[in-house]
């Protein structure tokens, strides 16, 4: 951010020290100030004396930091609620303009680039499909369709641009032969700092992390998850992938690979073990239509994801086998954590996403598990977006909320 007075309109000048708790005598009215807006955003609007009650921090507290808030554009008045006794509250909300974000998917048959508001609301969406995805033509893109997105915006709100984030799967360059893409080609993402290419040309931070972590975050932030706290969740996509949750908090590990759901056993052909990524991937899904010589259709999975109309019985065989597979690595998962829930989305029209949970609800039945508490099955409920809404809530966790994320910078 600039220095010196802000300008109206800008985002709250908040120095790099001031954006981790208790790093410096103002840093626990930072802290406080991330419970204020991540109780908002959770409930929707909310009253001084409800935070009060929420956080027991003092009702001058509360008012000092709602009053900043307010002025900094972060958060709007609402109509006042009369009771019978005593002053009306007056609610605050999330200003929709307070802040914005950009997430960028970089995934094995497209790119992604959506540009969200304080709300979580996409207000412009650009993607770039390919049959296999070279760096430069990606940084091309990325760099043309920020500048083209930027200018949809005021003045004012290209200063409220808070960051981007980048959902890329792990070692990229490592699926080449299943991405059905030149080695060589792949390679070149091996020794690419993509996090640097895209930070030379934005003048906010720029955050990375895995892909289907990412997606993961997508659910957490502005999921519904109806108060969960610790759920596993899968993403299916060109390859299968996942996150872990725990205690409100996205879980990445020190590496930034926990929750790797892709490369977990699970029982293959003929019973001998394979990975979860073999099976339940949208890769094999391709795989099966392409030997029927069903290439349209084959094509439809990664160009409308919304429908894919008829698949035949190469999609039920994938269901079945998708939803044995997932079945399994649930019930490993239960036998390390005990999940509240386990959380299925994908790049998946909504219809086949009910099949798929139905179908590992109904193969879990079959599983020998005792000494444990199965999770319950639960659909997604962020979609298809998933991994690009997640990059975008890289940058709005890591400065504006209290636990969600404990991400590392690089994959």
């Amino acid at each position: 951010m600039e220095s010196g007075a802000k300008r109206h309109g800008d985002l709250p000048r908040l120095t790099t020290s001031r954006l981790h708790r208790g790093t410096n005598q103002s840093g626990m009215r930072d802290h406080n100030e991330r419970i204020v807006l991540s109780l908002v955003r959770q409930h929707g609007s909310l009253a001084k004396s409800d935070i009060a009650r929420m956080t027991g921090l003092s009702a001058q507290t509360v008012s000092v930091i709602m009053r900043e808030l307010e002025e900094d554009g972060l958060l709007l008045r609402q109509e006042p609620v009369r009771g019978r006794i005593g002053q009306p509250s007056i609610p605050m909300a999330l200003n929709p303009d307070g802040a914005f974000f950009i997430g960028l998917k970089i995934g094995r048959r497209s790119a992604e680039l959506v540009l969200i508001d304080f709300l979580g609301k996409v207000r412009s969406m650009k993607q770039h499909s390919y049959r296999y995805p070279e760096p430069r033509q990606t940084v091309a893109f990325v760099a043309a369709s920020i500048a083209e997105m930027r200018k949809t915006l005021t003045p004012a709100q290209d200063r409220r641009i808070a960051g981007a984030g980048i959902a890329v799967p792990f070692e990229l360059w490592s699926w080449a032969d299943a991405a059905g893409a030149p080695r060589d080609v792949m390679e070149e993402w091996r020794n690419l700092d993509i996090r640097s290419e895209i930070q030379a040309f934005c003048d906010f931070p720029v955050h990375l992390q895995n892909d289907a972590t990412a997606a993961c975050g997508a659910e957490l932030v502005f999921g519904k998850a109806g108060g969960l706290r610790d759920f596993v969740y899968f993403y299916i996509g060109a390859f299968a992938g996942g996150g872990i949750v725990l205690d409100g908090r996205l879980y990445s590990g020190p590496g930034g690979n926990a929750g790797a759901l892709g490369s977990m056993p699970v029982p293959g052909p003929d019973n001998k073990p394979t990975q979860l990524i073999d099976i339940a991937s949208l890769a094999t899904l391709e795989k099966a239509l392409l030997a029927r010589g069903a290439a349209p259709e084959a094509a439809r999975l990664w160009s409308s994801p919304q429908d894919w109309g008829e698949l035949g019985p190469c999609l039920d065989d994938w269901l079945e086998k998708a939803s044995a597979a997932l079945a399994y690595a649930v019930v490993a998962s239960a036998a390390v954590i005990d999940f509240q829930a386990a959380v299925i989305d994908g790049w998946l029209p909504l219809e086949i996403r009910r099949r798929l949970v139905e179908g590992v609800g109904n193969a879990i039945r079959h599983i020998d598990a005792e000494g444990l508490e199965l999770p319950a099955i639960r659909e997604g409920t962020v979609g298809i977006h998933a991994r690009a809404l997640g990059a975008a809530s890289l940058p709005l966790s890591e400065r504006f909320l209290v636990g969600s994320h404990s991400h590392s910078g690089s994959i």
